[in-house]
């Protein structure tokens, strides 16, 4: 049972209670039709699998009547948390707002548009008992329009593999499993819940995917779409520096700015040398404004790699974050003496 599997933390006897073996964490935005039908969906689905679990439904600014569903919902249900945001900050935000409050051992992330099947979730957790620290979904058959969705859906997962060295083929499917100790080292901004897979490698975790449902939407259209396009592109920019420059910034700040300065300064040298040995004219020559170009952004580069390392060095001090993370320790607590 998850319970017994997902975390090895010793628990006090006051709080064995409140930690329950999933979470399942839930972004709302005017899906009012669906959601009567997936609250009751994801609970028949952990009460046949005999686990303790609690519904975290996070209101994204609906202006449906979904805000009220999920407060009389709220009422009437002991398994359901309704998290209510103040306006639409997107889908991240909703998912961080989930994870900050959730109190199971594993967290599982769907939609609310009844796309992704909560009969899947049993299986995301088992998968996850098998040592893994996350669990994706994939919508191997996905049920959506071909061209607007599908099409840029596997251009985006191509282009995400190849820049992260995450081999996972739905980056896009929300459905995914995974252990709270790992969502709790990471920190959500802009659109950056779709590359939660490549943060999580970051944080050195253990993933992996498997087939799961998908259905065709049965109310409403996507509140989620190519909008958010450049928003993205720019997030897969920062997951690339963060997944191999974030300890050390200087690495491609300075190496840059050593290329820049030393090839400025070569025809800075031989321009000298034109002038005071060969009596030459450099005055109108374009080599003058490229020396003086790249010896100045050079020196920029530079200083920019110095005030990342400083910038770097108060992200981890300041919020206790060590530069590595340990997955066990093995042996005596104990020194022996023979």
């Amino acid at each position: 049972m998850i319970g017994n599997g997902l975390s090895n933390l010793t628990i006090e006897e006051d709080t064995v209670s409140s930690v329950l073996d999933v979470s399942v964490v839930v972004p709302v935005h005017n899906e009012v039709e669906s959601l009567p039908l997936l609250l009751e969906a994801i609970s028949s689905t952990l009460i046949e699998s005999n686990l303790s679990y609690e519904i975290i439904c996070v209101d994204d600014g609906s202006t449906d009547g979904s805000v009220q569903l999920l407060k009389d919902q709220a009422q009437i249900r002991t398994d359901l948390k309704s998290i209510i945001l103040r306006r639409n900050y997107g889908q991240t935000a909703a998912m961080a707002a989930g994870f900050y409050h959730a109190r199971g051992q594993a967290i599982v992330t769907l939609d609310a548009d009844l796309q992704n099947d909560p009969v899947d979730i049993p299986m995301l957790l088992a998968k996850l008992e098998e040592g893994y620290d996350l669990v994706s979904g994939w919508r191997k058959n996905r049920q959506d329009a071909a061209l607007t969705r599908l099409l840029p859906s596997k251009i985006a997962n191509w282009l995400i593999r190849r820049i992260t060295s995450v081999n996972i083929h739905d980056y896009g499917c929300s459905l995914k499993a995974y252990r709270t100790e790992l969502v709790a080292d990471m920190n959500l901004y802009g659109e950056l819940h779709r590359f939660l897979p490549a943060l999580a490698y970051i944080e050195g975790a253990r993933i992996t995917e498997i087939p799961v449902r998908h259905h065709a939407r049965r109310f409403g259209s996507s509140k989620y779409g190519l909008g958010r396009t450049f928003r993205v592109v720019m997030d897969l920019f920062t997951i690339t520096f963060m997944k191999k420059f974030l300890n050390r910034p200087m690495h491609v700040f300075g190496l840059w700015g050593l290329i820049f300065m030393v090839s400025g300064g070569g025809i800075s040298i031989h321009l000298a040398w034109a002038k005071l040995i060969l009596s030459q004219d450099i005055g109108d020559r374009p080599l003058l404004i490229l020396a003086v170009l790249l010896l100045v952004t050079g020196v920029q580069l530079f200083c920019f790699g110095l005030l990342a390392e400083l910038l770097m060095r108060t992200y981890h001090e300041s919020q206790g974050r060590p530069i590595y993370r340990i997955r066990e320790v093995v042996g005596s607590k104990e020194v022996g003496y023979g």
